[in-house]
C-alpha cells in the first residue's frame, strides 16, 4: 500500500517529526508529541464510550506504551494512528466492549476567557445541546466528529488509518455528518439562546 501524501505541517507529519526526534535521544520531544496528539486520541477514547477515568487511563497508558516499544515502531510517520488504536483497545479491554451513554457534563471543556456568569450559562446550555446532538448522530459520525473538531489540522491520512476509513471517504462523511447535526441544531429553540 502507497502511503498517501500529506500536507507538510499536518498533525500526523508534526506528530513523526517528534517522535523521530524522541527515538534520537531528544527526550524532550516527547512532551512535544504528547501535546500534539493528546487531543486526537481523548476524543477517540470517548467515541469508545470510556468514562473520564477509563478515556485519562487509556491515553496515559498508550503513552506508556509507546515509551515501551519505541524501538519496535519502524514507521514514525505511522505513529498517531497506532496511539490512536492503543487507546481504543484499551478502553474496549478496560469496558470490556460495553459502550455506555455518555454523560454530557463528564465532556471536558476546552479552556475559555473568564467571562461573565449569564454569559457562562448560555455557554455550557450551548454546549449541552450540541452535545446532545453530537450524541444522536451514528456511531461513525461521532466517532468522526471527535477526532477531527479538536484537531487543529487533520491530517486525514492518519486518521483514516486510526478510524479504519478510504482516506477519500473522510471529507464527505464528515461533511455529511456535519449537515445531519446542522439540521439537528436549526431545529432545536435551544441553540438559538
Amino acid at each position: 500500500m502507497t502511503p498517501t501524501p500529506t500536507a507538510p505541517d499536518g498533525l500526523g507529519v508534526r506528530a513523526a517529526a517528534a517522535f523521530t526526534a524522541y527515538r534520537h535521544g531528544e527526550r524532550e520531544r516527547l512532551s512535544e508529541l504528547v501535546d500534539l496528539v493528546t487531543p486526537v486520541l481523548w476524543n477517540a477514547a470517548r467515541a469508545q464510550g470510556g468514562s473520564h477515568a477509563v478515556c485519562e487511563d487509556a491515553v496515559q497508558n498508550a503513552f506508556l506504551q509507546l515509551v515501551d516499544r519505541a524501538d519496535g515502531i519502524h514507521e514514525p510517520a505511522a505513529v498517531l494512528g497506532w496511539l490512536v488504536v492503543v487507546v481504543k483497545r484499551e478502553v474496549w479491554r478496560v469496558g470490556r466492549g460495553a459502550r455506555r451513554e455518555v454523560d454530557v457534563d463528564e465532556v471536558p471543556e476546552a479552556p475559555t476567557q473568564q467571562i461573565d456568569p449569564e454569559a457562562h450559562a448560555i455557554l455550557d446550555e450551548r454546549q449541552r445541546v450540541l452535545w446532545h446532538h453530537i450524541e444522536t448522530l451514528t456511531p461513525r459520525c461521532q466517532e468522526l466528529i471527535r477526532v477531527i473538531a479538536f484537531a487543529d489540522r487533520p491530517d486525514y491520512a492518519s486518521i483514516a488509518d486510526a478510524l479504519g476509513m478510504p482516506v477519500g471517504s473522510i471529507g464527505p462523511t464528515r461533511g455529511r455528518c456535519l449537515q445531519k447535526l446542522r439540521v439537528a441544531l436549526g431545529s432545536d429553540p435551544g441553540w438559538a439562546v
